[in-house]
C-alpha cells in the first residue's frame, strides 16, 4: 500500500481540496482526515480518558503489581 501524507486547510465553506497527489488519475484511494490542531491540554485530557477506560476493563482488575513488575523485568531483559 502506498501512503502519502500532506497537510491542507479546510476552507470556510467546509471543503477540502487536495492537489498534486502521487496517484494515477482514476485511482481509488482511502481518505482519512485527522485534525492536528489539538492543544497539549486536549491531548493530555484525551490520554487521561483513554487510561481510565483501559483501567476500567475487567481484565485490568486481575493484574497485580507483581505482574506489572515481572512484565517490565522481562521487557528490559529482552533488550
Amino acid at each position: 500500500m502506498q501512503a502519502y501524507k500532506t497537510y491542507a486547510r479546510v476552507q470556510p465553506s467546509g471543503e477540502l481540496a487536495l492537489s498534486h497527489l502521487p496517484f494515477a488519475p482514476g485511482s481509488l484511494v482511502e481518505v482519512l482526515v485527522v485534525g492536528s490542531e489539538r492543544s497539549s491540554a486536549e491531548r493530555e485530557q484525551e490520554w487521561g480518558r483513554l487510561m481510565q477506560t483501559v483501567q476500567s476493563l475487567p481484565q485490568a482488575a486481575t493484574i497485580s503489581d507483581a505482574d506489572i513488575a515481572a512484565e517490565i523485568d522481562a521487557t528490559r531483559a529482552a533488550r
